[in-house]
């Protein structure tokens, strides 16, 4: 990535971030931008979104965050308009790292408990 893709990845995830605070309902799930990545030509940003509650709610906040795209992208060149010749078109992506993070732990912990001698109590009389 060029220095100039990076800035702009970051002021596109910055504020972003300030709209999804403002404009997503409150329903009890976190949602966050993790990460903002720009093709080489500024044309298309995709958006990586972290959804932290349950599985129900992270689809249904993401099928809103795809139905309103038109709307985030129209809040956002309103924010940073000045700054570019074109806004780029948004892409959302849920990002499930922190669930595959989750997963990999358990294996492990699963794996570690089957390695490990379970100690024996002593007989004592």
């Amino acid at each position: 990535m060029s220095i100039r893709t990076e800035r702009v990845a970051e002021l596109i995830q910055r504020e972003l971030s300030g709209i999804f605070e403002k404009e997503l309902p409150r329903s009890g799930v976190l949602t966050t931008i993790v990460g903002v990545k720009i093709t080489p030509d500024l044309s298309i940003a995709r958006v990586y979104v972290s959804i932290l509650g349950s599985k129900e709610m992270g689809a249904s906040v993401m099928a809103h965050i795809q139905k309103e795209n038109k709307h985030f992208r129209k809040l956002l060149s309103s924010k940073i308009r000045h700054q570019f010749k074109r806004m780029p078109s948004l892409e959302f992506y849920q990002d499930d790292l922190f669930d595959q993070a989750a997963h990999i732990n358990e294996l492990i912990r699963k794996a570690n408990e089957a390695s490990s001698p379970t100690p024996k109590p002593d007989d004592e009389a």
